[in-house]
C-alpha cells in the first residue's frame, strides 16, 4: 500500500473492482491525479468470485462433457468423474494470474491505492480508519453483493453463487432457485459435472430477461440435456437438517436435494458507506444518477453494479472510462444499457445486444420486422454438434435494433452483433460483406443476407 499525497486528489474511486479500476487506470492515463480505495482484492467480484472463476468452472464443464461424448467424434475416450479439488486448482490459476497482472497495470500507472474500508466523511472526502483522501471529484463504485431470500439462512446446504465456487465434492443433487443468468450457469456446470438439477423460477420463462425465443430454445435444450425446471412458480419455504436440503414450493409441492442454490440476483454495496448523510440519493440501495452518471451531489459519480441497470463487468468498464473522460473535460458519449452486450455462459450459450421483440414492438409498433436462422443450416455449428439460432430485430425498412442468439460459443459472436446494433446498421449494409466459411459469424452473415432479401444458405 502506498500512502496518498496529503494534498486534495483530481480522483478519489470508492472500490477497486471492474468500473473502480477502470476509472482509475483512464484518469491516470489522462494525467489526473488517483486514489483507489479497496477493502479486499483489486478486481472485485468479476475477478475473484464472479465472471472470471464461474466461467473456468463453465469450460471445465465443457471439457467434461466433451470427454464424455469423445465417442461421437471418433475418439476414444472415457469420462472418470470430476476432481473438485483438481478444478479448484485450475480455477485459482486462472484468477490468480489475471490478478497480478491487474496489479502490475495499477502499479506502473502510479496510482495510489489505499486498502482497507472506506466511508464518507465528507461530500468527496473517504476516510480508511485514520487516513483520510480527498478529490476534486469522487467515483463510487462499491459493486455488488448475492442476494437471498426472506427467512432464508445462507450456509451448510444452502448456498449463493459465493458458496457454490467452493464445493469439496460435486452433489448428487441440486435445486437452484432463479432461473436468471446465475442460476442457468451453475445449473449447466452442475449437470455437466453429474449432478441432477431442478430449476425453479417465479416468472414465467428461464432467462426471463432475453428474447422470449431464446427462453424457449434454451428450455427445450435444457429439458434435452435432463435439466429440470418449474417455471412460474415461487417457493414458501428452504429448510435443511445433516444430510438434504429441502425447497417447498407454492401449492405444497417438496423438492429434496443435497444442496440448494439461491440465485435471485445481486444487490448493490452502498449500505454503511455514509452515502445519504452527504447528500447522495439513493433509491433501493442504488445510486441514483443521470445519463452522466452525476449523482445528486456536485463532483461525486457512481459507476457500475450501484448504479440502476445491467449489472455486467463490462458495464462497469465501460462506465469507469466514460467518468474518467468526463472529469477530464472530454465530454463522451453515454453509455446506454440498450447497447451493451449480454451473454449467458450455460450450455448452450445466449449472447444478446439491444431491443428484444417485446420491447421493439412497444417502442415502435407494427413497424418492425424479425428474422430467424436457424443455426441447422450452419456448417461449423454442424461440425460442434450444436443447434440454435440467430434471430435479428429490425425497424422495417431501418436499422437493426437488436440481435439474439443460442449455441454453443455464440457468446464470442456478440462483438459483431454489437457493431451493428450500435452503429445503426442496415441488413443491407452488413450483407455486403463476406463471412468467411465455416464459422458461426457466418450465421450472422445469413441473417443479413436473408433480411436484405437476398438468402442463400436460408429460405426467404
Amino acid at each position: 500500500m502506498t500512502q496518498p499525497a496529503p494534498h486534495e486528489l483530481d480522483v478519489v474511486v470508492l472500490g477497486g473492482g471492474s468500473g473502480g479500476y477502470a476509472t482509475a487506470l483512464r484518469a491516470r492515463q489522462l494525467g489526473l491525479s488517483v486514489a483507489l480505495v479497496e477493502q479486499d482484492k483489486l478486481g472485485g467480484t468479476c475477478l475473484h468470485q464472479g465472471c472470471i472463476p464461474t466461467k473456468a468452472l463453465l469450460h471445465a464443464a465443457e471439457v467434461a462433457d466433451a470427454a464424455r461424448d469423445a465417442n461421437a467424434f471418433g475418439v476414444q475416450a472415457t469420462f472418470e468423474g470430476i476432481d473438485m479439488p483438481a478444478v479448484h486448482a485450475y480455477r485459482e490459476g486462472v484468477v490468480d494470474r489475471l490478478y497480478r497482472g491487474l496489479q502490475g497495470l495499477i502499479r506502473s500507472a502510479e496510482i495510489e491505492v489505499v486498502a482497507g474500508t472506506g466511508h464518507l466523511v465528507g461530500p468527496r472526502s473517504v476516510a480508511v480508519g485514520d487516513t483520510v483522501v480527498t478529490g476534486k471529484s469522487l467515483v463510487i463504485a462499491t459493486g455488488s453483493y448475492a442476494r437471498t431470500l426472506p427467512d432464508v439462512e445462507i450456509g451448510g446446504r444452502v448456498v449463493t453463487s459465493d458458496g457454490a465456487l467452493t464445493l469439496t465434492e460435486v452433489p448428487r443433487r441440486v435445486v437452484v432457485v432463479g432461473g436468471s443468468v446465475i442460476g442457468v450457469e451453475l445449473a449447466s456446470v452442475w449437470r455437466s459435472f453429474g449432478a441432477e438439477v431442478t430449476i425453479v423460477e417465479a416468472l414465467p420463462r428461464l432467462v426471463p430477461a432475453e428474447d422470449a425465443t431464446l427462453s424457449a430454445q434454451l428450455e427445450r435444450a435444457f429439458r434435452k440435456r435432463g435439466i429440470a425446471f418449474r417455471t412460474g412458480t415461487a417457493i414458501t419455504g428452504v429448510k435443511q437438517d445433516e444430510s438434504s436440503a429441502f425447497v417447498t414450493l407454492e401449492g405444497g409441492d417438496v423438492l429434496e436435494s443435497d444442496l440448494v442454490l439461491v440465485a435471485v440476483g445481486r444487490g448493490p454495496r452502498t449500505e454503511g458507506l455514509g452515502l445519504a448523510d452527504h447528500g447522495i440519493a439513493l433509491e433501493r440501495g442504488f445510486v441514483v444518477t443521470d445519463e452522466r452518471l452525476r449523482t445528486s451531489v456536485e463532483g461525486v459519480y457512481a459507476v457500475g453494479d450501484v448504479v440502476p441497470g445491467l449489472q455486467l463487468a463490462h458495464r462497469g468498464f465501460a462506465h469507469g472510462l466514460f467518468v474518467a473522460e468526463e472529469i477530464a473535460g472530454r465530454n463522451p458519449r453515454p453509455v446506454v444499457d440498450t447497447g451493451i452486450p449480454r451473454v449467458t455462459y450455460c450450455e448452450p450459450e445466449l449472447a444478446s445486444v439491444g431491443l428484444t421483440e417485446e420491447q421493439a414492438r412497444a417502442a415502435y409498433g407494427d413497424s418492425i420486422t424479425t428474422y430467424e436462422y436457424n443455426l441447422a443450416g450452419n456448417g461449423k455449428t454442424q461440425i460442434l454438434r450444436s443447434a440454435g439460432l440467430v434471430k435479428v430485430v429490425r425497424e422495417a425498412e431501418g436499422p437493426v435494433l437488436g440481435v439474439h442468439m443460442i449455441g454453443s460459443r455464440m457468446g464470442e459472436q456478440v462483438g459483431a452483433a454489437s457493431l451493428w446494433v450500435n452503429w445503426d446498421a442496415f441488413p443491407e449494409d452488413v450483407a455486403a460483406y463476406v463471412h468467411a466459411h465455416p464459422t458461426q459469424n457466418e450465421a450472422l452473415g445469413e441473417a443479413a443476407l436473408a433480411l436484405a432479401g437476398s438468402p442463400l444458405h436460408a429460405h426467404a
